[in-house]
């Protein structure tokens, strides 16, 4: 299955950007929709609250050293997008379409390192880099 992120802008045609189906979704077990909470009562009754997240899940896509690396170019412009406040996209992913934005709640909602250290210049855009691309699901 391929993975994609859309953009859909206010006025204008949609853009689409194929990502590695090999990206690997790091925390896609590490969320859960029940939220629990205890507290005790002024008798010492144990009282549980319980309630269900609508949204909020994040999304971790990782390359690894061997798969999933992208070019300088799409980590450029997938930056871009990142760039723009509070733009929502479409996270194709595992067959189903998920409304996300950019997380960069804890850090840079994108980071890219070069597969092989470069000198300064020898840089280009269809240079391989190992991505980690952070998402928040709204």
């Amino acid at each position: 299955m391929s993975i994609t992120l859309t953009h859909t802008p206010a006025v204008g045609a949609p853009t689409t950007l194929a990502l590695s189906d090999r990206l690997v979704w790091t925390d896609e077990h590490a969320w859960q929709a029940p939220q629990m909470a205890t507290d005790y009562g002024t008798q010492g009754d144990l009282m549980v609250h319980v309630r269900a997240r609508n949204a909020g899940r994040p999304i971790t896509l990782e390359g690894q050293e061997s798969a999933a690396w992208m070019t300088l170019a799409q980590v450029q412009a997938l930056q871009a997008w990142a760039d723009m406040p509070g733009a929502q996209f479409t996270l194709h992913l595992r067959g189903l379409d998920r409304t996300v934005m950019f997380d960069a709640t804890e850090g840079a909602a994108i980071d890219a390192r070069p597969l092989w250290p470069l000198l300064d210049g020898e840089q280009t855009a269809d240079m391989p880099m190992q991505p980690t691309l952070k998402f928040i699901e709204i």
